[in-house]
């Protein structure tokens, strides 16, 4: 009998999933595995919330497996140690696994390849499986990765897509090979209330609903903060859960501007993958520096914490942290707007905040999260860097009604469409009793500072 293993990363599904693909093919016997890594925890990245999908997201899969004649093998440790210790009990003569991106998954990497060699086990790394597009198949000429996303738009549209490879029938899984029990989300603490279940099945199911209802409207519903138009499936294609590439494939087969603007927020995805592809450091440091003399927590420590709490004073703002606290998830408009406003209204490092969203997104990516807030801090890859979002005018436009700071922001619920974004204009009796806190900053004032420390005063 042959054996192969399948590590599985952030790729959790049986659909669409060319490890597994390629070692059932290889092999009689297939070992799929995850590892527990307590290198995870210590750098910080296992929160709550993610550890709550995660478990949801690996009994998801074990069931699918069981379904069909296998099992899922949980182990725990350092991911090479393990891997390592499991091929040479089992006698694989492979191990797959999916292309990362991030420094510690390409480390990881070869790590993984020098140990296994030694053993004489190959290691097989797949591209495409996490993205849609391999970050490495689409360079301009003479770089190895583009830092602006139109024109790398333009030739990811025209990479040709494999063809969504399906469930497997049948896993069979070695008898003698044992695993560790399954995680739970029971008893995790610090989760968020609204928490939503993670895996394969509750994605696919999730999308599937989504494309019939919404999908058509996207394109001019996406940003409308108090619809709730969007698809919310960035947890699960952080978890791997569904598979970027078929997704473009679905809502391209479906069709319509709609599809076409989800189409492009997947893009952003691949965008941002295939840029800390190629600068790593890109996850700590600015990617274009702009020699900002950040605030820091010590410095900022009563503004941080007022913008941790939606305390603010700026509705929409604290409407999108309250959000973000109770759902472990922000919609991203409101996620432009509350990084904005701590960046370049506070002058707060974005480090910091782009801290304070792992701890609490479901969909926590050290890829999009960290590339996303260097973008709103003008360090990343925005063609404008110095731009400032008004909180008061993005309010008005996307939560005209202002029913998503009344649903986040309850001290504010009696106010009408007009006062709702400008509590601060109330006759002076009536906004004492709201119990809402006066702005932190006059946006003016946070815009002089921010233009004097960019040298554009």
């Amino acid at each position: 009998m042959t054996v192969a293993v399948v590590l599985f990363t952030s790729d959790l599904r049986l659909h669409d999933h060319p490890p597994l693909h390629a070692a059932l093919a290889a092999a009689d016997e297939v070992v799929p595995l995850f590892v527990r890594d307590p290198g995870v925890r210590a750098a910080g990245f296992d929160a709550p919330n993610r550890r709550a999908f995660l478990a949801d997201c690996l009994a998801d899969l074990d069931a699918s497996l069981r379904h069909r004649g296998g099992r899922l093998v949980v182990r725990t440790g350092p991911v090479v140690r393990e891997v390592h210790a499991l091929a040479a009990e089992c006698g694989a003569a492979q191990v797959h696994m999916a292309a990362g991106v991030t420094g510690y998954a390409q480390r990881r990497e070869e790590r993984l390849r020098r140990e296994l060699a030694g053993l004489g086990v190959a290691l097989r790394v797949h591209d495409a499986v996490i993205t849609a597009v391999a970050p490495g198949a689409v360079v301009p000429t003479g770089g190895d990765h583009y830092a602006v996303f139109t024109p790398y738009l333009r030739r990811w549209s025209a990479e040709p897509l494999r063809e969504p490879l399906p469930a497997p029938r049948a896993v069979r899984v070695p008898d003698a090979v044992r695993g560790e029990p399954l995680p739970s989300r029971a008893g995790t603490p610090g989760l968020s209330p609204g928490l939503p279940a993670g895996g394969e099945t509750a994605g696919r199911d999730r999308f599937s609903r989504w494309a019939r209802a919404g999908l058509d409207h996207y394109g001019e519903r996406h940003d409308d903060l108090a619809g709730d138009a969007t698809s919310r499936l960035s947890p699960h294609l952080h978890f791997g859960a569904l598979s970027a590439a078929e997704l473009v494939r679905r809502a391209r087969a479906r069709g319509g501007p709609g599809a076409e603007a989800f189409v492009r927020q997947l893009c952003w995805r691949d965008f941002h993958h295939q840029v800390l592809a190629a600068r790593p450091e890109a996850s700590v440091r600015d990617y274009r520096t702009r020699h900002d003399r950040w605030r820091t927590e010590d410095e900022a420590a009563e503004d941080v914490a007022a913008w941790r709490e939606g305390r603010t004073g700026y509705p929409v703002v604290d409407a999108a942290m309250r959000q973000l606290r109770h759902e472990g998830w922000v919609h991203n408009r409101a996620r432009l707007l509350a990084a904005s406003f701590l960046t370049k209204t506070l002058y707060v490092d974005w480090r910091i905040g782009a801290r304070h969203f792992l701890d609490l997104l479901v969909d926590g990516d050290v890829v999009n999260n960290q590339l996303n807030w260097q973008w709103v801090a003008g360090t990343g890859t925005d063609t404008r860097p110095h731009r400032v979002l008004n909180p008061v005018l993005q309010g008005r436009r996307y939560d005209p009604d202002g029913a998503y700071v009344r649903r986040w922001v309850p001290e504010l619920a009696d106010l009408d469409a007009r006062t709702v974004h400008e509590p601060w204009r109330l006759p002076a009796d009536r906004r004492a009793g709201l119990g809402y806190p006066a702005p932190l900053i006059d946006l003016a004032e946070g815009l002089d500072r921010f233009r004097r420390a960019r040298g554009r005063a």
